[in-house]
C-alpha cells in the first residue's frame, strides 16, 4: 500500500502546502505494532518453540541457551515504505534479557532469519527456561516521528527534547533544528495529528520505526569518540562536544532503524534490536545490535 501517497492526499485535503508535506514526510516512519488478542490474523508469536533449519542448534552464548522472545512471519506483516524487511521467511529474536542487561557485548542476543523454502524442524528446547508461554500476535501500523518533532505531554507544545531549554542553552545544532522546524513546518501540529489519526497503534512491541533514543545516544558517543581517535575528525573542544554529539545522534537516527523493540516499563526487562538500513535490506540480520534495559520506579 502507498502509505506516503495516502498521507499526502489527506494532508492536501486539509489545505497544507505540498512542499511542507514533503518535508514532514521525510521524518515520518511507520512501525508495525504487535498485539496479543488484537483480532487480526496472526503474524507471529511471543515465546513458544521455534522452527529452526534442520541441523541448526538452538542459539546460545557459549553454554548458555538463549530464550526465544519473538518470532514473526515476514510475509504476513504489512509492507511499510522505506522498511526493507525480507518479503517472506521468518525472523526469530532470541535474548537472555537479564544477562544482556548486565553484559554490553551483545553475545546474549541473536536474530535469526529463516528464508522460505528452508527445510525446518520444531527445535528441541535445551531447557524450560528457554520456552516462554506462546501468545499469537496480530499487526497494526503506528506513525512515528523523531524526538525533536514529537508532541509534548498534556498541555506542552513541544516534546521533552526541548523541555527547559532556553535559546542560549541550546547547542548550535539544536538551534539549527529549531529554526528549520519553525521555518519549514508551520503546520506541524496538524501534520502530526493527521499521521497519528491514520496510524495509531498502542502495541507493546514494535517492528520498525525509529531506533530507541537511548541506544542511538550510546552509539553516537562511541562513534564520535572513535572518529576523533581515528583522526577522521579534528579533536573536539569540550565546549563544543554537546553540539557535535547532537549532530551525530541526528545522523545515526537516519542511518539506523528499529528491527524490534519492547516498550519501556518499570520493574521489567525490555530489549531493543536496532540495525542499519543497508544491513536490513541485505538481510544481514546478524548485524543487528540488541540492548536490554531495566527500569526501577
Amino acid at each position: 500500500m502507498d502509505h506516503q501517497g495516502e498521507f499526502r492526499r489527506a494532508a492536501l485535503g486539509l489545505g497544507i502546502p505540498d512542499d511542507e508535506i514533503s518535508e514532514f514526510s521525510r521524518h515520518l516512519r511507520l512501525s508495525i505494532g504487535l498485539s496479543v488478542g488484537g483480532g487480526g490474523s496472526p503474524v507471529g508469536q511471543f515465546g513458544g518453540v521455534p522452527r529452526l533449519p534442520v541441523g541448526m542448534e538452538w542459539p546460545s552464548a557459549g553454554d548458555v541457551p538463549l530464550p526465544l522472545l519473538l518470532s514473526v512471519d515476514c510475509g504476513a506483516l504489512p509492507r511499510v515504505d522505506g522498511f526493507d524487511l525480507p518479503v517472506d521467511g521468518t525472523l526469530l529474536f532470541f535474548v537472555d534479557q537479564e544477562r544482556d542487561h548486565e553484559d554490553s557485548s551483545g553475545r546474549y542476543a541473536r536474530v535469526v532469519y529463516v528464508p522460505d523454502g528452508t527445510e525446518t524442524a520444531i527445535a528441541k528446547a535445551p531447557g524450560s527456561r528457554c520456552v516462554r508461554e506462546r501468545l499469537d500476535v496480530s499487526a497494526e501500523l503506528r506513525a512515528e516521528l523523531p524526538l525533536w518533532l514529537q508532541e509534548g505531554d498534556e498541555d506542552d507544545e513541544w516534546h521533552e527534547f526541548w523541555e527547559d531549554l532556553e535559546w542560549e542553552d541550546m547547542s548550535a545544532f539544536q538551534q539549527q533544528l529549531f529554526r528549520s522546524m519553525e521555518r519549514d513546518l508551520p503546520h506541524l501540529a496538524e501534520l502530526r495529528a493527521l499521521a497519528h489519526d491514520l496510524w495509531s497503534s498502542d502495541a507493546f512491541v514494535l517492528i520498525g520505526g525509529y531506533a530507541d533514543a537511548e541506544v542511538i545516544s550510546s552509539l553516537a558517543e562511541q562513534s564520535l569518540a572513535g572518529r576523533e581517535k581515528a583522526g577522521e575528525i579534528s579533536a573536539i573542544p569540550i565546549a563544543k562536544w554537546d553540539s557535535h554529539l547532537e549532530e551525530e545522534r541526528h545522523r545515526l537516527t537516519s542511518e539506523w532503524i528499529s528491527l524490534a523493540g519492547e516498550a519501556r516499563l518499570y520493574e521489567e526487562y525490555c530489549t531493543s534490536f536496532v540495525i542499519r538500513h543497508d544491513d536490513l535490506a541485505a538481510a544481514r540480520v546478524d548485524k543487528a545490535l540488541a540492548v536490554t534495559s531495566f527500569r526501577t520506579a
